[in-house]
């Protein structure tokens, strides 16, 4: 009779070798993104959040006065965070060539931002004055669509003023310009310290404007005269 092979119950030992470099952890598969959010805005993941919200504030997010509000807040904040998806250079792109190298005022712009600390609003007024170069000029209404891209997204207003006198220096190419902007705060007014009605002011100067005498006569026009 032919004897059979002895069968080891001991699993095969691996054999030794040098160790190698570790090889690097794969990375986590990530949630796939939604076609709304690569382009900026994610509808969809906005009311989920209000719906979250209002749950986590002890509010039912299905009763009938809330069962919308999440759809409406989303499309309230792609109006108020529009500025983030627009560009300043696509504003200021149109010029005229006009004979006139004094300074250009457009006072009392109404302006509306967001509290980039609480995300509560802002509002007030901007004043823009600049001094064109070699007789080139914007249209009067582009400057207020400017103060709209900068103000239009989350912020906190002495950035505020300084992007919009850096847009009209880099794009327009002024000799020099001056923007002021008087807001109240509603972290301030309605939480907090809740100091309505304070103002908070601040300005913004480039270029020749910075010289006194010529500074003085530009804060006098922007905010001289009855309001």
């Amino acid at each position: 009779m032919t004897s059979r092979p002895h069968r080891s119950s001991k699993p095969p030992r691996a054999s030794r070798s040098t160790p190698g470099p570790a090889t690097p952890t794969e990375p986590a598969e990530r949630a796939p993104v939604s076609e709304s959010a690569v382009s900026g805005f994610d509808q969809a993941r906005i009311e989920a959040a209000v719906r979250e919200i209002l749950a986590a504030i002890g509010e039912d997010p299905d009763r009938d006065g809330l069962i919308e509000t999440p759809a409406r807040v989303a499309r309230a904040y792609a109006e108020a965070f529009a500025g983030l998806h627009q560009h300043a250079g696509d504003v200021l792109a149109k010029k005229f060539e006009v004979d006139h190298d004094e300074l250009v005022i457009v006072r009392d712009i109404a302006l509306y931002s967001t509290c980039e600390h609480h995300l509560l609003p802002f509002h007030g007024v901007a004043h823009i004055g600049y001094l064109p170069s070699g007789g080139q000029v914007t249209g009067l209404s582009k400057l207020a669509r400017l103060v709209d891209v900068y103000a239009r997204r989350p912020q906190v207003q002495e950035r505020l003023t300084s992007q919009i006198a850096d847009a009209l220096v880099e794009h327009l190419s002024v000799m020099g310009c001056i923007v002021v902007v008087e807001a109240e705060h509603l972290c301030m007014s309605m939480r907090g310290v809740r100091k309505p009605g304070a103002q908070t002011i601040t300005s913004a100067v480039r270029g020749s404007l910075r010289h006194p005498a010529t500074r003085a006569e530009a804060m006098s026009l922007l905010l001289g005269g009855a309001r």
